[in-house]
């Protein structure tokens, strides 16, 4: 399935922006008549009928629409401190985008390495791949905060998690969501061998799911002290020692296979 972006929508007509037109007209040969599928980028499937087919500013008519088009139960907020090769973060958001993403927070630690980030790639990276995974909703990417802002903006009914190197008592991932399914956090988890049963619980209608992830050094005591006052659940990512975009897409594929 061939799938084109758009959000200039209006009253059942939508247009394509240059480089969606031109890669619809020049590259594929796309004519007026031509059914073609758009998503707007907010979790709907357009079915629409190519009307202009003008390689700078195409336009069609929507004839269909399929919401939640290759959505997941959960709304999923991905904090990660960008590597100091940013070529590795730029893979972890475009593979954590193509299992199940939303939103994506850049964080800066104070052991981070990279200071600055820009998100102009970021979100052209990620648009492609939600195209590519057949997904109707490209997540969103935020500018940079630091860790201990973000950990003190977060919501104390959301679920969340923290990632560090730290010694201590962590749950599982699969630990943290079941628990969280049995006080209403979440719905249900899909159970299975070895997966304990909850009590029923009535789900909040979009559940949140957040994960910090800490950069190259880790994050420092005072960061993980913070997370922990404010009841964020530190969670273990298996006895390897993973860089910080392996633990990323690590921690979103088991989120993912839980569901």
């Amino acid at each position: 399935m061939e799938l084109f972006y758009s959000c200039d929508i209006e009253d059942g007509v939508l247009r394509l922006d240059a480089e969606e037109s031109g890669h619809c007209v020049r590259v594929l040969r796309h004519r007026a008549g031509d059914e073609i599928c758009v998503i707007d980028g907010c979790g709907t499937l357009l079915r629409c009928v190519l009307t202009d087919a003008d390689p700078k500013g195409a336009t069609a008519q929507i004839i269909g629409r399929e919401s939640g088009f290759g959505s997941h139960p959960y709304r999923l907020t991905m904090a990660v401190c960008p590597t100091k090769n940013i070529d590795r973060y730029e893979w972890f958001a475009e593979k954590a985008t193509e299992i199940g993403l939303d939103v994506l927070a850049p964080v800066i630690g104070d052991r981070s390495e990279r200071k600055v980030l820009k998100t102009e790639r970021l979100e052209r990276l990620v648009k492609s791949a939600a195209k590519q995974s057949l997904k109707g909703a490209i997540p969103e990417v935020r500018e940079p905060v630091s860790v201990k802002e973000f950990i003190a903006s977060v919501p104390d009914d959301a679920v969340k998690m923290i990632c560090y190197c730290f010694e201590g008592e962590k749950k599982s991932v699969r630990e943290a969501l079941s628990e969280a399914a049995g006080s209403g956090l979440l719905p249900h988890v899909r159970k299975g061998q070895n997966r304990q049963e909850v009590p029923a619980a009535q789900p909040c209608a979009s559940p949140d799911i957040y994960i910090l992830i800490g950069p190259e050094g880790d994050f420092s005591p005072e960061e993980a002290a913070l997370a922990l006052s404010r009841g964020w659940i530190p969670v273990t990512l298996g006895n390897s020692r993973l860089r910080t975009e392996t633990a990323a897409l690590v921690a979103a594929t088991m989120v993912y296979s839980e569901f």
